[in-house]
C-alpha cells in the first residue's frame, strides 16, 4: 500500500479499516482470533474469587491499607453524618468546598460554602482547594476507592484537581478482594471509572517522594455504617 493510500484511508476516518488490511495481509488473510480466544479460555484460573473475612475483618484490613497511604480515616453512622463532616472539614481548615451534584442534603453542612460542579472549567476547579464526594465501592486488601461518574461522585476532573479530597464509602460497599469488585462493577462498566488507593503520590528515580502529581495530596475517608 503506497504511503499516499495510507493518508488518504486515515485523512477519511478509514484507520480502523487501514489498519485490519495490513494485519490480514501480514497473517495471509487468515483471522487469529479464534486461536487466541481458545487460548485465553484455557489458562486456569484458580485464584480466589471470594473474599474470606468477616465484614468486621474486611473494614479492619480496608482502614489499615488507608492508613499506610497516608489517608485520615473517620467512622461515623448515618445518623452523625453530618457531624462527622463538619468536624473533618473544620479540621482540615475547609471553607469552600467542590461537591458533585446528587449528595445527600444532609451531607452539605451550613458552616461551609459548598459549590456544585455544573461543568465548571479546569481554572475553576484549580481555584477550589476542596472536593466532597460520595463513593461506589472499596477494595480492602489493596485500599482502593472506587468513583464512577454519576449522582453524588461526579466526572473524573472533579476529584483529581482539587488539593483535597473527603470521600465517604459506605461500609456496606467495602469487598475483600479485587475479584469481587470486578463483578460487582460489570453492570456498570461503561461508566467512566477512577481507582485510587491513598492520596496521590510518585517518586523519581531517587526515591524522592513527591505528593499530588496525579490527584488530590490529603485525603481522608469516612466510613459510614448504616
Amino acid at each position: 500500500m503506497s504511503s499516499a493510500k495510507q493518508s488518504t484511508d486515515f485523512r477519511h476516518s478509514g484507520a480502523r479499516e487501514a489498519i485490519l488490511q495490513r494485519i490480514r495481509k501480514a497473517t495471509n488473510g487468515k483471522s487469529n482470533s479464534d486461536t487466541a480466544h481458545a487460548a485465553w479460555s484455557s489458562i486456569e484460573r484458580n485464584y480466589r474469587t471470594h473474599g474470606q473475612l468477616a465484614a468486621a475483618a474486611t473494614l479492619h484490613l480496608f482502614e489499615e491499607r488507608l492508613r499506610e497511604y497516608d489517608a485520615g480515616v473517620y467512622h461515623a453512622d448515618e445518623a452523625e453524618a453530618a457531624t462527622a463532616i463538619r468536624q473533618i472539614l473544620a479540621q482540615r481548615k475547609m471553607q469552600r468546598v467542590l461537591v458533585p451534584d446528587g449528595l445527600p442534603a444532609g451531607w452539605l453542612v451550613p458552616e461551609v460554602e459548598f459549590v456544585v460542579d455544573h461543568n465548571l472549567s479546569t481554572g475553576e476547579l484549580d481555584a477550589i482547594t476542596g472536593v466532597m464526594t460520595d463513593a461506589t465501592m472499596a477494595i480492602a486488601e489493596t485500599g482502593t476507592v472506587v468513583l464512577q461518574a454519576g449522582p453524588g461522585q461526579g466526572r473524573r476532573a472533579v476529584t483529581l484537581i482539587p488539593d483535597y479530597h473527603l470521600c465517604i464509602v459506605r461500609t456496606g460497599d467495602v469487598v475483600e478482594t479485587v475479584v469481587e469488585a470486578m463483578h460487582l462493577l460489570q453492570p456498570t462498566s461503561t461508566l467512566p471509572t477512577t481507582f485510587f488507593s491513598g492520596p496521590s503520590a510518585t517518586a523519581d528515580i531517587e526515591m524522592t517522594r513527591i505528593k499530588g502529581v496525579h490527584g488530590p495530596r490529603f485525603l481522608d475517608v469516612l466510613l459510614l455504617s448504616s
